[in-house]
C-alpha cells in the first residue's frame, strides 16, 4: 500500500507541473495563443462569420459584405479622422467606402496592407493635403474617388504608384491652377489618360478660373499675371453675361457602390443638369424647382434603370425629353403640376415596370387620354396615382373609367351628328353647284354612287 500511494503522489506532482509550464507558456498571447495553429484567415475571422453576402458589423462599426464575389468594405458616414487599419478585417478587401468621413490628410502608407483594392471611395471628406506615398502599394486600383474635398494641390507623384488607374475623380475641389500643380495638369493631358480627372476645374487664380485641368495650357500655370489684364483674361467661351446650365459633376453627389449613382436631390435645381455620366443608373432630382424636360435633357444617361422627379415644379414634359431610356425601369413623376403628357413622350420606355403619378392635377379631358393608351399596351407596368383632379365632375375618378366612360357616349353623338347633317342638306345648293362647274349630275356624282361601268377584257399573248 505504501508503495502505491507513493507512485500516486508522484504521478499527481508531475502532472502539476505539466500543467503550471503550459500556463507559463501560454501567459501574454490571450485569445490568439489559444488560437494557436488555426489558419491566419481563420483566427482574423472568429467571431465574425456569416453568409455570403450578409454585411458583418467590424470595428469602427464598418461592415463587410460579399458582392460578386468581391469582398466590401463599407466605412461611409462612421466620423473617421483617418483610414482604418487593415488588420481590423477578417478578409481582404477589393472594395473600400470611405466616403463622407472626417479625413483631412492621407499620410505616407495610409493604405499599408490594402494591396488587393481595386476600387477607392474617398469622396465627401475634409481632404486637403496627400503626401506623395499616400497610395504606396495600390498597385491594383482601378477607380479612385476623391471629389468634393478641399484639395488645392496634388503632386504627379502621388499617382505614380498606381499604374492601373482608370477612373479618377478629383471636381468639385478647389484646385488652384499655379506653379505646383504643373506636373498634375501634364499627366491628365496623355491622350493614354483621357479618361482621368474629365471635369475637375481651376478656381484661382481668376485668369484661369473655371478652365478644366486637362485643358489648361502647362505653360500659364507658372507665369506671373499682370492684375490689371485679369479681367481680359477671362475663358471667353464662358461669358458671365450668359447663364449655363448646371454641371451634374459639381452640382450634384455620385456614388459608385453598390451601384452607379447620382444624388441631385434638394439642390434648389431649376432644371436638369447636363453632363450626366454614362454608367449612372440612378438619379434623384427629387425636391427642385425643375418645370419642364427638355429634349435631350438625359441624351448620354443610356444605362439608367430608375428616375426620381418627385416633389418639382413639373409642367410640361417635351416630346423627346425621356428619348433614349431604353432601360429605365422606375419612373417617379409624383407631386408635380402636369396635367397631361404628350404624345410620345413615353415610347422609348420598353422596360419601365413602374411608374408614380399622384399628387398631380391631371386633367381629364381628350388629352390624357394618351397616357390611358399607352398604359393599356404596356400592361407590365404598374402605376399608381392616375386621378382626375378636374373638371369638377370627374374629381377624384380614376382617369380610366373616365376614358372608358368618355368612349361609351362617343359613338352614339357621332352617328347622330352624321345623321342631323345629311337631314340639313339643300337641295338648291347642289343644284347651283352643278350650274356653277357647267357640268351634268354624273359628272359631279361622287365616284362611289355612280352606277358599275362596263370593261373590255383585252387578251394579251
Amino acid at each position: 500500500m505504501h508503495a502505491t500511494s507513493s507512485v500516486f503522489w508522484t504521478l499527481l506532482v508531475l502532472l502539476l507541473l505539466s500543467t503550471t509550464e503550459m500556463k507559463r507558456a501560454g501567459r501574454g498571447k490571450g485569445l490568439k495563443g489559444a488560437r494557436h495553429g488555426l489558419p491566419r484567415d481563420r483566427v482574423r475571422g472568429i467571431g465574425r462569420h456569416g453568409r455570403s453576402g450578409t454585411p458583418k458589423f467590424m470595428a469602427h462599426n464598418c461592415t463587410e459584405s460579399l458582392q460578386s464575389r468581391d469582398v466590401f468594405l463599407d466605412c461611409q458616414e462612421r466620423g473617421l479622422i483617418a483610414v482604418p487599419s487593415s488588420k481590423s478585417w477578417a478578409r481582404e478587401p477589393k472594395h473600400l467606402l470611405l466616403g463622407r468621413n472626417q479625413i483631412r490628410v492621407l499620410r505616407d502608407g495610409a493604405f499599408a496592407g490594402f494591396e488587393g483594392l481595386r476600387s477607392l471611395d474617398l469622396q465627401q471628406n475634409q481632404i486637403s493635403v496627400v503626401e506623395e506615398g499616400a497610395f504606396q502599394g495600390l498597385w491594383r486600383l482601378k477607380t479612385l474617388l476623391l471629389q468634393h474635398n478641399k484639395l488645392s494641390t496634388l503632386s504627379e507623384e502621388a499617382l505614380i504608384p498606381m499604374p492601373n488607374l482608370q477612373y479618377l475623380r478629383l471636381y468639385d475641389n478647389p484646385w488652384k491652377c499655379v506653379c505646383s500643380l504643373e506636373s498634375l495638369v501634364q499627366t491628365l493631358q496623355v491622350p493614354s489618360k483621357r479618361h482621368l480627372a474629365n471635369h475637375a476645374r481651376c478656381t484661382e487664380p481668376l485668369r484661369l478660373k473655371g478652365k478644366r485641368l486637362r485643358t489648361v495650357d502647362p505653360e500659364f500655370l507658372c507665369q506671373e499675371s499682370d492684375p490689371g489684364t485679369q479681367d481680359d483674361q477671362t475663358d471667353p467661351l464662358e461669358p458671365s453675361g450668359i447663364r449655363t446650365k448646371p454641371d451634374a459633376t459639381t452640382s450634384c453627389h455620385a456614388y459608385l457602390f453598390p451601384e452607379p449613382r447620382l444624388d441631385c436631390s434638394h439642390r434648389g435645381l431649376t432644371e436638369v443638369p447636363s453632363g450626366i455620366p454614362s454608367d449612372i443608373v440612378h438619379v434623384d432630382l427629387s425636391h427642385n424647382s425643375i418645370r419642364q424636360l427638355r429634349a435631350r435633357d438625359f441624351y448620354g444617361a443610356r444605362s439608367l434603370r430608375t428616375l426620381n422627379l418627385k416633389d418639382n415644379d413639373l409642367e410640361q414634359l417635351e416630346k423627346a425629353s425621356l428619348s433614349g431610356l431604353l432601360h429605365l425601369r422606375e419612373l417617379d413623376l409624383s407631386d408635380n403640376d402636369l396635367h397631361f403628357v404628350q404624345h410620345g413622350v413615353l415610347e422609348d420606355l420598353y422596360f419601365l415596370s413602374l411608374l408614380k403619378l399622384g399628387g398631380n392635377p391631371w386633367v381629364c379631358n381628350y388629352s390624357i387620354h394618351y397616357m390611358v393608351y399607352w398604359l393599356r399596351l404596356h400592361s407590365g407596368v404598374r402605376q399608381f396615382g392616375l386621378q382626375c383632379r378636374s373638371p369638377v365632375e370627374h374629381t377624384g375618378e380614376r382617369v380610366e373609367k373616365y376614358v372608358d366612360s368618355y368612349y361609351r357616349g362617343c359613338p352614339r353623338e357621332k352617328l347622330q351628328g352624321r345623321e342631323e347633317s345629311e337631314e340639313e342638306t339643300d337641295p338648291k345648293l347642289w343644284e347651283s353647284l352643278q350650274e356653277a362647274q357647267g357640268g351634268s349630275e354624273e359628272e359631279l356624282e361622287p365616284s362611289h354612287l355612280r352606277g358599275p361601268q362596263k370593261y373590255k377584257i383585252i387578251r394579251l399573248s
